[in-house]
């Protein structure tokens, strides 16, 4: 299937870098019995998987917003936030997967001597063991976690510190994520950007707001983009 949309040349692209939650991997299965579980916990209903899948990009604060429907202020969020981590990390891989054809576009990019890397929002302790339970933290040239640096994104510091990792300039790496602040990210560093259609939208999402370079609708589409078609 052709790319839903492309307005630039791929030429020049070195490092591919990505987003973990919704774009590299397909987490929402174990992040939605965590939440489930902890719902369980605390005498409440859990909720259908289809609520919860939108969120899942946003992390555990947004999960406990949905879950719990409190404010980061409520003296019980922290708690329940931590707990929800707690749980998670005990099941980081269960049902995790690669989203189907990225195994396949990873093996690609690396035969085309190409790098590719992750930078996320999601905290080291928990993306670094789910890269390694799944084969794939030795083979990014860089895994750049929302506590590696100062900054987190929007902000392009750790997407600079992603290129300087791969030994790539900004101009030679597209970031693929399937959130507004993913596209930000690597337009703010001077990246290129492509939009992950299969990834977790929440109904108010409009990805054709975000001014990306392209829109893939399965992993295997950014090849067609990689060759400039």
């Amino acid at each position: 299937m052709p790319p839903a949309a492309c307005d630039t040349s791929a030429a020049g692209i070195r490092t591919v870098l990505f987003d973990l939650d919704g774009t590299l991997l397909d987490t929402a299965p174990d992040l939605a019995a965590a939440l489930n579980a902890l719902l369980l916990e605390n005498r409440r209903e859990g909720l259908p998987f289809e609520a919860i899948r939108p969120v899942v990009s946003h992390g555990g604060i947004a999960l406990i917003e949905l879950g719990f429907g409190l404010e980061p202020a409520d003296p019980a969020f922290d708690r329940l936030r931590r707990r929800l981590l707690e749980i998670y990390r005990e099941n980081l891989a269960r049902r995790t997967r690669p989203f189907p054809g990225m195994s396949e576009l990873l093996e690609r990019i690396e035969a085309r001597g190409l790098n590719w890397g992750v930078v996320t929002n999601k905290p080291a302790w928990l993306t670094e063991p789910l890269l390694a339970e799944l084969g794939l933290m030795d083979r990014a040239v860089c895994v750049v976690s929302g506590d590696t640096l100062t900054n987190r994104k929007p902000h392009p510091e750790p997407m600079l510190h992603a290129c300087a990792l791969a030994g790539s300039k900004p101009a030679q790496c597209v970031y693929i994520g399937d959130a507004r602040r993913d596209i930000e990210a690597g337009r703010n560093a001077g990246m290129q950007t492509v939009i992950a259609l299969f990834g977790y939208f929440q109904e108010q999402d409009d990805p054709d707001e975000w001014n990306a370079n392209a829109m893939i609708r399965e992993p295997l589409d950014l090849l067609a983009w990689l060759d400039g078609r």
